[in-house]
């Protein structure tokens, strides 16, 4: 404890301890999220708004993408008795729902990873004259990518309950899918935005990457009939464990493995708190370099 004279007056200041600096850290972003909650509503509303503007169909193209591509898999893959996991096929469409389900997850990751390193510089003149949080523009942007994948995943549930007649209670768990991947998302974007403030190389990396990725998550395929060895380096990449939660939940009706709930939450958490804390420091130079 210390004393300091501020404007006349005698101000105590205090040490905290590391658990207290720890716990301060944890709590942070939300309570700078919350703190900005009307700016982010604000802003958020205002994106969805301009994502169809001009348009005469406005939202139903949101509907019509993704209804589409579950209507082009049900046509192709109708009758499959087998899943790419070898397990049999519960009804004629399941096969269908497992791969529109991978593509509901990874299209929501790669939504985020083609604009994240951009990010910044679309909302430039707000942070060079303004004192704007560009800290909050990260979350703006996952929030506007979940309700597009919300709108994939609303459809996948209805084809699941129209095709084959049934809906399992384990959809009641979808929250524990939802929290951790928003999550995910959010770290990743504060640390590809703040990389991205800086270098154009960030946007042309993930433009290389992001599609090579996708074949080598289990998008199409499943990583039951591969080796211990060879499917424990398919879960480094966490969108795999986020696939096989939502199939698991949605299409198989049962519960997700307990070790990969725990190895997605431990990434999802981690990537949360290293984008905070790497986008903070970036913050002063962010302003100008973009």
């Amino acid at each position: 404890m210390s004393l300091h004279i501020v404007d006349g007056r005698t101000v105590v200041a205090q040490r905290r301890g590391p658990l207290a600096r720890i716990g301060r850290f944890l709590a942070e972003p939300f309570k700078d999220a919350w703190h900005h909650r009307d700016l982010l509503l604000a802003i958020l509303q205002r994106e969805l708004a301009e994502r169809f503007k001009g348009s005469v169909a406005g939202w139903v193209w949101a509907v019509t993408a993704p209804l589409l591509s579950l209507i082009v898999y049900t046509v192709a893959f109708s009758g499959a008795v087998r899943l790419p996991s070898g397990e049999v096929s519960g009804s004629n469409f399941d096969y269908a729902l497992f791969i529109f389900g991978g593509l509901i997850a990874f299209n929501f990751f790669s939504e985020m990873a083609y604009r994240a390193p951009s990010l910044l510089h679309e909302y430039a003149h707000f942070i060079k004259q303004t004192m704007f949080p560009a800290e909050m523009l990260p979350i703006i942007s996952t929030l506007r990518a979940t309700a597009y994948a919300s709108i994939g995943l609303v459809l996948m549930l209805v084809a699941q309950l129209v095709l084959t007649g049934t809906l399992h209670w384990t959809v009641l768990l979808l929250p524990i899918w939802y929290i951790p991947f928003i999550a995910f998302l959010i770290g990743m974007t504060w640390t590809l935005s703040a990389m991205g403030a800086f270098t154009r190389d960030t946007a042309y990396l993930m433009m290389t990457v992001a599609p090579l990725l996708m074949f080598a998550t289990p998008v199409f395929y499943s990583t039951d009939q591969m080796s211990e060895t060879l499917k424990l380096v398919f879960y480094i990449n966490i969108l795999t464990g986020f696939i096989e939660v939502l199939r698991d939940i949605v299409v198989f009706g049962q519960l997700p493995n307990p070790l990969v709930c725990a190895w997605v939450l431990f990434l999802s958490v981690a990537t949360f708190y290293f984008g905070f804390w790497f986008f903070g420091k970036q913050r002063d130079g962010i302003a100008d370099v973009i």
